[in-house]
C-alpha cells in the first residue's frame, strides 16, 4: 500500500544491415566450427561486423534526435530537488565526525577480516562470511558467488560498503524526516544501481554467457538497448515482458460482459452472469486510473472479475479514460461526478437497483471514501457496503512516494503539466519502478542488455507497462491535497463541488484489505482509515504487495492473511493480536458483504435493462495505449 502503448520500433533507412527475411537487429548464428580448443565460441568476425555497422547507424540517429530535443526543451538543473538535500546532510554530519569515524573504523575493521578470510579460504580454509545477503536477493542467486573465492569477495565487498553507506546516512542527527527519507532513498538507489551483479565484469552469469556465445549476448543486448531507446523516443523504456504475447480482450481482459454507459472520463462495464440467480445489490468496481481495470481481470484463472461473477455478484466495472490534453482541466471532484456517481445512476437505469456494495482499488479507494463524505453530506445513500483495497485516506506517513513531495518539485512537475495537459505514464510508471529498483529496472538490465534476453511472457508486467496519464488539475490536486496536506483526514479539509466532507460522517460498513509489503501504500497509513471512518469496520491484511496480495485467488492459495475483529488505534498492536489464515482473502471478504445482504433475484444479462449495450467488453478505452 498503489503500483500502468502501442510502440512502433524504427530501422534504418538503408539497406538491413542482417540477412533477408530476419528482423533488424537480429543476430545470425555463427557457424559451430568457431568454437576454439577450450571450448570457448568465438564470434564470427561478418557477424560482428554488420552488427556494429547497424548499432553505430541507430546510435548515431539517436543521438541527433536527442540533441535536436534538447534544444528545444528546458532544463532545471535539479528537477527532483535532491542536491540540497545531500548538501545538508552532509553538513550534519560533518558536524559530528566522532560519528562519521566510528562507523569507518566498523567498516575497516569487517573489511580487513574479509581479507583474512578470503586468503585463508583460497588456502583451502573454510570460513563463514562476514556478511551474507538475505536469501530473498536474487542478484546473487548464481552458484558462482558463493562457490568461486574472487566472486564471493566481491559480493561481500559490496554487501559491506552498501551497509557502511546506509549506515552512515540514516544515522545523521539533526535532520527534518522528509530530508532524512530523501536522503536514505536516494542512497539506497545509488547503492542499487553499483551492484557488482549489474556490471559486466564481475557479474559470473555474464561472463559464462560471454564466454560461450563469443559475445553474442552482448551484440544482442546493444540491439536491445537500442530497440528501447527508440521506443521511448531517446529516452530509456526498458522492455519488462513480450508486448506481443498479449492483447487485450484476446488472453486478457476475457470475462464476457458489455459496456452499458460511457462519459468523457469512464465507460461502465456490466459482466455476464455465469448463475441462474444474482445477489440482488450490484457489485461496482471503481480501479485506480493511475493503471487500468484489468488488473482485476488478468486471466480467468486469477480474475476478481471473474471470480465475483461466480459468486453470483452482478459485477459493473469502471473503465477509466487514457486522458489527453483535452481533459486537462479534469479534476478530482469530476472524476467523483462522472465515475461513481454517474456509474450509480447507470446502475439503477441497468438493473433497477439502488442500492450498490461498492470497491474501489488504490486511488479508486481514495476517491470512493471521497465520494461517500460526499453523499453522507448529501443525505445519500445508496452505497450500503464500501470496501477499500489498498486505498489511503491519511497521507501523513505515505511511504517512499512522499520522496517526490515537495514544494520544489510539485511547481517543476505543474509547470511541465501546465504545459501538455497532462502527466505523461511513463513519468509515472518509472516512479513506480523506483519504489522497487532491484526487481523492476535492474533485473531487466542484466537480463535485457548484459545477458542479452528477450523479456519473458508475463502478463502482470504487461499490464505493469500498460501507462496511462492523469489530467494536469486532477492530479495537481490529489498530490497536493492528500500527499503534501493530508487534508482528506481533516473533518472540512476538502471541499467536492462546493460542499465540505468528514470521512467521520461515513457510516456504510466498511471492508479494508491491505497488504503486508505494500511499497505503494504502506498497510499502516491504509489502516489509519479504520479510525477515520464511522460505522462498523473491518481489517484484513494480505501477504505479498500492492498487485500480488490483492490478486490472490482461493484456487492457488499463494498468499495467506490475517484478521483481528479489534481495531485498535494502534496498526502494530492489531497486527500483534492478529491470527494468520492460509490462503486468498477473498472468501473471506464474500462472506462479510454478502453478510448485509443475501437476497437473490433472476441473473440479469448486460443490455436488457434501460441501459443497452455500446460494445463488447472489455471496451474502446482501455484499448487505447500510449505511443
Amino acid at each position: 500500500m498503489a503500483p500502468r502503448e502501442k510502440t512502433t520500433e524504427t530501422t534504418p533507412d538503408k539497406a538491413p544491415s542482417t540477412p533477408p527475411g530476419k528482423p533488424a537487429g537480429t543476430l545470425p548464428t555463427p557457424p559451430k566450427e568457431a568454437d576454439d580448443a577450450a571450448g570457448f565460441k568465438l564470434p564470427d568476425p561478418a557477424v560482428v561486423s554488420r552488427s556494429m555497422a547497424d548499432i553505430a547507424e541507430r546510435s548515431q540517429r539517436l543521438v541527433g534526435e536527442w540533441l535536436k530535443r534538447q534544444a528545444g526543451e528546458e532544463h532545471a538543473a535539479d528537477p527532483l530537488n535532491i542536491g540540497r538535500a545531500f548538501l545538508e546532510m552532509t553538513a550534519r554530519m560533518m558536524a559530528n565526525p566522532a560519528r562519521l569515524m566510528q562507523a569507518q573504523l566498523g567498516f575497516w575493521q569487517d573489511y580487513m577480516t574479509l581479507w583474512q578470510n578470503t586468503a585463508r579460504r583460497v588456502m583451502g580454509i573454510d570460513h563463514e562470511p562476514v556478511i551474507a545477503a538475505p536469501s530473498s536477493d536474487r542478484r546473487f542467486k548464481d552458484d558462482a558467488w558463493k562457490e568461486n573465492e574472487v566472486f564471493d569477495f566481491i559480493k561481500q565487498s559490496y554487501l559491506l560498503s552498501a551497509r557502511f553507506v546506509q549506515d552512515v546516512v540514516t544515522h545523521v542527527d539533526g535532520l527534518d524526516p522528509k530530508t532524512a527519507q530523501k536522503v536514505d532513498f536516494y542512497s539506497r538507489q545509488f547503492i542499487d544501481a553499483m551492484s557488482p551483479s549489474n556490471f559486466l565484469l564481475t557479474n559470473p552469469e555474464v561472463l559464462r554467457k560471454t564466454a560461450e556465445t563469443g559475445g553474442e549476448n552482448l551484440l544482442k543486448g546493444l540491439n536491445n538497448l537500442l530497440a528501447d531507446l527508440e521506443r521511448g523516443r531517446g529516452k530509456l523504456r526498458i522492455k519488462m515482458t513480450d508486448t506481443d504475447a498479449f492483447k487485450v480482450g484476446d488472453n486478457i481482459g476475457v470475462s464476457r460482459g458489455k459496456v452499458v454507459y460511457q462519459n468523457d472520463l469512464m465507460q461502465l462495464i456490466q459482466y455476464a452472469p455465469i448463475t441462474e440467480k444474482v445477489l440482488k445489490r450490484p457489485l461496482l468496481i471503481g480501479p485506480p486510473w493511475i493503471n487500468k481495470f484489468y488488473i482485476l481481470d488478468l486471466r480467468p484463472r486469477n480474475s476478481f472479475v471473474r471470480w465475483a461473477v461466480a459468486q453470483g455478484h452482478t459485477v459493473f466495472m469502471i473503465s477509466w479514460v487514457n486522458p489527453d490534453e483535452k481533459l486537462a482541466e479534469k479534476g478530482f471532484e469530476d472524476y467523483m461526478k462522472e465515475g461513481y456517481l454517474a456509474a450509480l445512476d447507470a446502475i439503477e437505469a441497468a438493473t433497477g437497483e439502488r442500492e450498490v456494495n461498492a470497491i474501489g482499488y488504490c486511488l479508486g479507494g481514495t476517491l470512493l471514501a471521497s465520494t461517500l463524505a460526499w453523499m453522507a453530506a448529501k443525505k445519500d445513500d445508496r452505497i450500503k457496503t464500501a470496501t477499500f483495497f489498498v486505498s489511503m485516506m491519511d497521507f501523513h506517513e505515505a511511504g517512499e512516494l512522499g520522496v517526490f513531495i515537495d514544494e520544489e518539485q510539485l511547481k517543476a512537475l505543474e509547470e511541465k503539466m501546465n504545459k501538455r495537459g497532462f502527466l505523461e505514464g511513463s513519468e509515472m510508471a518509472a516512479t513506480f519502478n523506483m519504489l522497487r529498483a532491484n526487481d523492476l529496472i535492474w533485473s531487466f538490465v542484466v537480463n535485457n542488455y548484459l545477458l542479452g534476453n528477450d523479456p519473458f511472457p508475463f502478463d502482470l508486467l504487461y499490464w505493469n507497462a500498460d501507462s496511462t496519464r492523469m489530467p494536469a488539475r486532477m492530479h495537481s490536486f490529489y498530490l497536493r491535497k492528500m500527499y503534501q496536506g493530508n487534508e482528506l483526514a481533516k473533518p472540512g479539509g476538502i471541499t467536492l463541488t462546493g460542499v465540505p466532507i468528514d470521512l467521520g460522517k461515513i457510516k456504510a460498513p466498511a471492508y479494508f484489505l491491505s497488504t503486508r509489503e505494500d511499497h505503494i501504500a504502506p498497510w499502516k497509513s491504509t489502516y489509519r482509515g479504520t479510525q477515520l471512518l464511522g460505522g462498523s469496520k473491518r481489517f484484513v491484511l494480505a501477504a505479498s504487495g500492492h498487485i500480488a496480495g490483492v490478486v490472490n485467488p482461493p484456487e492457488g492459495g499463494k498468499y495467506s492473511h490475517w484478521i483481528n475483529e479489534d481495531l485498535p488505534p494502534d496498526p502494530e498492536a492489531w497486527l500483534a493480536g492478529a491470527t494468520e489464515m492460509a490462503g486468498s482473502w477473498w472468501p473471506d471478504w464474500h462472506r462479510w458483504v454478502t453478510s448485509f445482504g443475501k437476497t437473490q433475484v433472476a441473473a440479469r444479462e448486460p443490455g436488457t435493462g434501460k441501459l443497452k449495450a455500446i460494445e463488447d467488453a472489455p471496451g474502446s478505452y482501455v484499448q487505447v495505449r500510449l505511443t
